[in-house]
């Protein structure tokens, strides 16, 4: 894929400092914003190669690794679907999506982690329910679960993708498939919204009415008894959307579908289309319309005060795994499973977290190895030097304007 002409970098340079002006974030935001501004610059130093065949000189500045950030998602994620793939069993996956009301959107930005928790929980609760039934299943299944927050348009989405396996293990260690509709689907939809809606409104609720939730102060059905008990009943009157797609092709597609979703942001660089010194333009897919691409443009704070929208809090775990698939029992439970399913199958050996990294970078250069010279041809880079970071305090963390950024030859190059 090319090289994107606008970056997120370069929104937070022209907005960004208005935002932190503006009072609409909180600390947090504004140091998430300052890592994706000084992400890949000298302002987090690096190091320079050179080939030692034709001389040419490669510089490279490091990654903020923040996990908001466009540019640093990309070897993650590869390193994640090659550690995954230890993991498949061969059965039938299925992707399955639960969201919320949009009317509980307020409630979401001033309670993120107690509503996106209790999305996680009440998802998982709902699984568990139908599996343990004798009925759809009758075994102890799993899921891995992904939490997403944002729409196309960067407006507030919050819904979980999960990917579950079509069966799960019974009380004896043996894997038993789901009854539900042979491979076509998990368990059926309409059931499955009613009890998720049931599970997360009680526990909505009970938060509510014992206070321990931040109100919105614009929506004053929460501050009268009688206007409260309308809502909620009207939460209860409501359809909830849980969609389930079809079932995946095979194990491997769903690790590699899986990893669009875990490392995924709001918004990618190759969507930005236009920079101005007052608007943001993008692309965007409109599902109202069938999936067709649509332009949007933004003024540049509204468009940066959206983006901070969908940074998770600090330490909150946007991917979750359950059941057989939890680090306390995957360990035992995947043995077990495929010494039912496949007796003689040979285990995949897993890799070492560098081992990944390394096997993750070389498939992002298409094969070639990281000291691979883009002159010569050959793998012929070695490391020459360390750039010193460069702190410029007066820019209060916000990116270098083009062009004022002090290059590795006039700093302290320090050689190894």
């Amino acid at each position: 894929m090319s090289r994107p002409s606008r970056e997120m970098a370069d929104v937070i340079a022209q907005f960004g400092e208005q935002l932190r002006q503006s009072g609409q974030i909180g600390a947090w935001q504004k140091k998430t914003l300052t890592d994706l501004g000084q992400c890949r610059t000298a302002l987090l130093g690096g190091h320079v190669d050179a080939c030692t065949g034709c001389g040419q000189l490669r510089v490279s500045y490091n990654s903020c690794r923040n996990r908001n950030c466009p540019k640093c998602q990309s070897l993650e994620r590869e390193a994640w679907i090659l550690g995954r793939e230890a993991d498949l069993l061969p059965v039938v996956y299925y992707h399955v999506v639960f969201t919320m009301p949009s009317e509980l959107n307020g409630l979401c930005l001033r309670n993120p982690r107690f509503m996106y928790d209790t999305l996680f929980d009440s998802a998982w609760a709902t699984l568990q329910k139908f599996a343990a039934d004798p009925k759809w299943l009758g075994a102890q299944t799993g899921a891995t679960m992904v939490l997403h927050t944002w729409g196309q348009n960067l407006s507030l989405h919050p819904h979980v993708h999960g990917i579950v396996p079509g069966g799960g293990l019974d009380t004896q260690g043996r894997w038993l498939k789901s009854r539900a509709g042979g491979d076509r689907f998990l368990y059926p939809v309409k059931a499955m919204w009613r009890v998720y809606r049931a599970i997360f409104m009680k526990k909505l609720c009970a938060a509510l009415e014992f206070g321990e939730l931040v109100l919105p102060e614009s929506e004053p059905e929460f501050y009268d008894p009688q206007t409260y008990l309308a809502w909620k009943n009207a939460r209860y009157a409501k359809p909830w959307v849980v969609y389930a797609k079809r079932p995946f092709g095979g194990p491997k597609q769903v690790i590699e579908y899986l990893g669009r979703y875990t490392h995924k942001t709001a918004i990618s660089n190759h969507r930005l289309l236009q920079v101005t010194d007052t608007a943001v333009r993008f692309s965007y897919k409109d599902y109202r319309s069938e999936g067709k691409k649509k332009e949007m443009t933004l003024d540049g704070v509204e468009f940066l005060r959206r983006f901070t929208l969908h940074f998770p809090p600090k330490g909150f775990r946007r991917m979750r795994h359950y059941g057989i698939l939890s680090n306390a029992q995957k360990g035992k439970a995947l043995a077990a499973c495929r010494q039912s399913l496949a007796p003689n199958a040979v285990a995949v050996p897993k890799k070492t977290r560098r081992e990944l990294r390394t096997a993750a970078l070389v498939k992002l250069l298409d094969g070639r190895p990281p000291n691979w010279c883009a002159c010569c041809k050959t793998p012929t880079m070695v490391r020459i030097g360390v750039v010193p970071p460069q702190r410029l305090p007066s820019m209060n963390g916000a990116r270098a304007p083009p062009g004022s950024m002090p290059h590795w030859q006039s700093a302290t190059v320090w050689a190894n």
